[in-house]
C-alpha cells in the first residue's frame, strides 16, 4: 500500500505540472474595437543564418521613441531572447493607412556604416503584433559586376503591414518592403535626412483563431517548414525491429543451451562445467563497482532525463507549443526538471542505499550537482560571450537570480526529499549468486572484446536508429525549420531506448562468457557512448549543414551541444545499465549453484 500511495502521489504530481504547463503556454487572443489601436512590439534583429545571434531592435539607428517602453515578459519569451517595446506605428483596428510618415531620421557617419554591416550580413527584424511575429530585412544587398567586384546596399524606407481579421480578432499579420521604396547607401554621405513611412491594409478573412498557428507556419519570410518524412521513419524502424528480434533470437537460443550445459549434471562432467564461460565468474558478477556514490547519481540523473523528455513529448503530443515560440519548449523543460529532481534523489539515494553505501548525504548531494553544476559553468561562457557582444540571448540578472532561486527552493528540496524516501524505503540488493571477499583475477581479452571495441558497437546501433531524426532536429534547433512532428519524435525515442537496451544486454552477455564480471561501468559506457557519436554529427552539421559563423554562434553551438551531448550520455546509459541489470539477474536466477 506503501508503494501505491508514494507512485499515485509521483502521478498526481506529473499531472499538475502538465496541466499547469499547459495553462501557462495557451496563448490569450485579444479582442478590439474598431479604430481600437492595435499595439506593435518591436523585438529583436539578428543575422538570418545565425539563428541565435539576436539584438534589441533599437540598438541599430532606426525610428525610435523618446521613451522606450518595455513589454512584461514570460519567462520563454525571455529565455527566447526577446526584448519586446512599444513603436512608433500606430494601428488602429481595421483602419487602412497608406504612405504615413513615422519618422524623418539624420544618418551620421557610424550610422551608416553600421546600417551597412547589417545589411551586408543580412539582418532581418521581428515585431510582434497581437503574439504574432511579423519579420523583414532591414535592407537589401546586391553583388554587382566581376571585376571589380562591388556590393550596393539599400536601405527600406517603407513597410507594408498586411492584418486579416474576423469579426473582433486578429488572424494574421505580415510586413512586406518593396524596391520602391529603398534608398542607396553604398556611397552615401554623412548627415543624410532619410523619411521613413508605413502602410497598413486590412483584410476579412473566414479563417477563426483555431487557424493562427498553421497561418504562421505558412509564413513567407521562413517558407521552409519540415514534412512527414514517413520513408525515413520505416526504414529505421524496420532495421530496429530487425535488430531487436536478431538479439532476442540468438540470445534466447545460446542462453537455452547455457542453462542446458550448466544444469545437466547427466551428460557434462562438473570440472568441464567449471572450465569456461559466464558462469564461472557468479562469485564475482554482482561484486558491486568502484565509485558508487558517482554511480548511483548517473543512474539517478538519468532517470530524471529519461522522466523531462518523456513528460516533454506528452506536452507536445497534447498541443500545448506554438510553432513560432520555442522558448516554451524550454519553461516546459525547466519546469520538469525542478519537479522531477525527486526522481533522482529517489533512485540514487535507493541503489546507493542497496550497495551498502554509507555517506549519502553526500550521495544526494553529488546528485543533485551533477547536471546542475556543468549547466552553470557552460552557461555562464556562454551568457559572457553574449553580453559582451550585447546581444538579447544574455539573460538579465533578475531571470539569472529567479532560475536560481526556483531551482534552490525547488530544485533541491526535492532531489533531498526524493533521497529520503529513496534511502528508508530500499531494500537489500538480493542479488541470486554470493559475492566472495577476493575478487577473481581477470583474463587476458582479445582485441574484438575490449573495451573500446564495445563502446563504438554500443553507439553507433542507437546513433544508427536516431540519424535521419537528427537532421531534421538539429535543423529546427539552429536553423529557420518549425518541428511539428512530435508524434514522429515519439516512435523514434522508444526506437533508440529499445535499440540501446538489445544492444547493451549483448554486449555484456558477451563480455560475461569472457569471464570479465566489470559489467556495472561498462553497461554505462557502451550505452552512453552514442553521445559521442551525436557530438560527431553535430560537428559536421555545424561546418557542412548550416551557415552559422562568428564567435558568439559558436560558443552557443557547442556550448549547448555538449550539454545535450551529456544528457543522452546520462539518459541511455541509465536505460543500458537497467536493462543489462534485469539481464544478469535472469540469467544467474536460472542457474544452478554449487
Amino acid at each position: 500500500m506503501a508503494t501505491l500511495s508514494k507512485n499515485s502521489i509521483y502521478f498526481r504530481a506529473i499531472c499538475s505540472v502538465i496541466l499547469l504547463s499547459r495553462v501557462v503556454l495557451v496563448t490569450s487572443v485579444k479582442s478590439y474595437e474598431d479604430k481600437e489601436k492595435v499595439e506593435v512590439y518591436v523585438n529583436k534583429v539578428g543575422p538570418y543564418f545565425n539563428v541565435h545571434e539576436t539584438y534589441h531592435y533599437y540598438e541599430i539607428p532606426v525610428c525610435s521613441p523618446e521613451k522606450i517602453e518595455h513589454k512584461a515578459l514570460s519567462l520563454g519569451e525571455v529565455l527566447d531572447g526577446d526584448r519586446m517595446a512599444k513603436s512608433l506605428y500606430n494601428i488602429q483596428f481595421k483602419q487602412d493607412v497608406v504612405s504615413e510618415k513615422l519618422c524623418e531620421k539624420k544618418y551620421t557617419a557610424d550610422d551608416l556604416a553600421q546600417m551597412k554591416e547589417a545589411i551586408e550580413d543580412l539582418y532581418y527584424f521581428e515585431f510582434v503584433i497581437d503574439d504574432l511575429p511579423v519579420r523583414g530585412f532591414i535592407g537589401r544587398l546586391n553583388e554587382e559586376g566581376i571585376l571589380p567586384h562591388r556590393h550596393k546596399m539599400y536601405l527600406y524606407t517603407s513597410l507594408q503591414f498586411t492584418l486579416t481579421y474576423n469579426g473582433k480578432n486578429i488572424i494574421s499579420a505580415n510586413v512586406s518592403t518593396s524596391d520602391l521604396h529603398m534608398l542607396d547607401i553604398t556611397e552615401e554621405t554623412p548627415n543624410v535626412l532619410v523619411t521613413f513611412t508605413y502602410s497598413v491594409t486590412w483584410k476579412s478573412t473566414t479563417d477563426t483563431i483555431k487557424e493562427r498557428g498553421s497561418i504562421v507556419k505558412k509564413s513567407s519570410f521562413f517558407p521552409k517548414t519540415l514534412e512527414i518524412h514517413w520513408l525515413s521513419v520505416i526504414n529505421s524502424m524496420v532495421l530496429v525491429v530487425l535488430l531487436v528480434g536478431f538479439v532476442i533470437i540468438i540470445l534466447s537460443r545460446v542462453l537455452k543451451n547455457d542453462f542446458a550445459r550448466y544444469n545437466d549434471d547427466l551428460d557434462m562432467d562438473e570440472a568441464d562445467q567449471e572450465d569456461n564461460g559466464w558462469k564461472i565468474i557468479h562469485t564475482d558478477v554482482f561484486r558491486f563497482p568502484k565509485q558508487k556514490s558517482l554511480f548511483c547519481a548517473v543512474l539517478g540523473v538519468g532517470c530524471q532525463f529519461l522522466t523531462v523528455a518523456t513528460g516533454c513529448l506528452m506536452l507536445a503530443l497534447l498541443g500545448t507549443f506554438n510553432v513560432h515560440k520555442h522558448g516554451q519548449l524550454n519553461t516546459a523543460a525547466i519546469v520538469l526538471y525542478a519537479f522531477t529532481s525527486c526522481v533522482s534523489g529517489y533512485v540514487a539515494a535507493g541503489m546507493y542505499k542497496k550497495m551498502e553505501g554509507e555517506r549519502w548525504v553526500w550521495n544526494i548531494n553529488l546528485t543533485s550537482c551533477l547536471f546542475a553544476v556543468p549547466l552553470f559553468v557552460v552557461w555562464s561562457i556562454i551568457n559572457s560571450v553574449a553580453w559582451a557582444y550585447g546581444s538579447t540571448q544574455a539573460l538579465p540578472w533578475t531571470t539569472i537570480l529567479f532560475l536560481m532561486c526556483f531551482w534552490f527552493l525547488i530544485g533541491y528540496p526535492l532531489t533531498v526529499l526524493g533521497g529520503i524516501i529513496g534511502k528508508n524505503s530500499a531494500s537489500s540488493f538480493d542479488s541470486p549468486c554470493r559475492t566472495k571477499n577476493i575478487a577473481r583475477e581477470l583474463p587476458l581479452l582479445n582485441w574484438y572484446r575490449s573495451a573500446p571495441i564495445q563502446l563504438i558497437v554500443g553507439g553507433f546501433l542507437p546513433f544508427s536508429a536516431i540519424s535521419v531524426e537528427l537532421y531534421y532536429i538539429f535543423s529546427t534547433l539552429w536553423g529557420r525549420d518549425q518541428y511539428t512532428l512530435w508524434g514522429i519524435l515519439g516512435i523514434v525515442y522508444v526506437m533508440v531506448l529499445l535499440v540501446t537496451a538489445c544492444i547493451t544486454v549483448a554486449l555484456v552477455y558477451f563480455q560475461l562468457n569472457a569471464e570479465d564480471y566489470r559489467w556495472w561501468w561498462r553497461s554505462i559506457f557502451t550505452a552512453g557512448s552514442a553521445s559521442l557519436f551525436v557530438f560527431g554529427y553535430s560537428m559536421f552539421f555545424f561546418y557542412n549543414r548550416s551557415s552559422m559563423s562568428g564567435a558568439l554562434q559558436t560558443v552557443q553551438f557547442f556550448g549547448y551541444t555538449i550539454l545535450t551531448c551529456y544528457v543522452f550520455f546520462l539518459s541511455l546509459g541509465t536505460v543500458g545499465f537497467f536493462s543489462a541489470l534485469k539481464f544478469v539477474r535472469y540469467i544467474y536466477a536460472n542457474v544452478k549453484m554449487d
